[in-house]
């Protein structure tokens, strides 16, 4: 399957702030790290993803607790913490990703990397998002 610009970009940023949190770091470190440390070239958009999460990050979180049925924040894979923070910020706070696109790609995401429940809790949990999205955005 080909993936698009975008979609690696996504896949990256949801690396970065995976791996901080597996850390104990920060997005930023995380991606200052790969920038200094790897040769990987970090797609703009993906620096947007991390930048855009960080400046959100507890509005995000805020959100994922709030609609999240079942689940504590502690209790999902984190994993699926850092895709639904990337979606979430796509959804929310990202006018240039259509919301079906958002929920898609980190439904898509979690499919791919996470466990074989997670694209329906993903997929799930944003859905609830999209639905209330008028009464969150600011």
């Amino acid at each position: 399957m080909r993936t698009s610009s975008r979609g690696r970009a996504r896949r990256r940023a949801v690396e970065i702030i995976f791996e901080a949190e597996q850390r104990h770091s920060t997005p930023l470190a995380a991606l200052q790290a790969r920038r200094q440390y790897t040769d990987q070239i970090i797609n703009p958009y993906t620096a947007e993803i991390v930048d855009g999460v960080i400046t959100e990050y507890d509005r995000i979180d805020e959100i994922l607790a709030t609609y999240t049925q079942g689940w504590s924040m502690d209790r999902m894979p984190a994993f699926d913490r850092a895709t639904l923070r990337v979606g979430t910020w796509e959804l929310l706070f990202n006018d240039d990703v259509p919301d079906a696109v958002a929920v898609s790609e980190a439904t898509t995401i979690a499919k791919e990397y996470s466990t074989n429940e997670s694209p329906d809790f993903v997929n799930g949990l944003l859905g609830r998002i999209q639905q209330v999205k008028p009464t969150l955005v600011l």
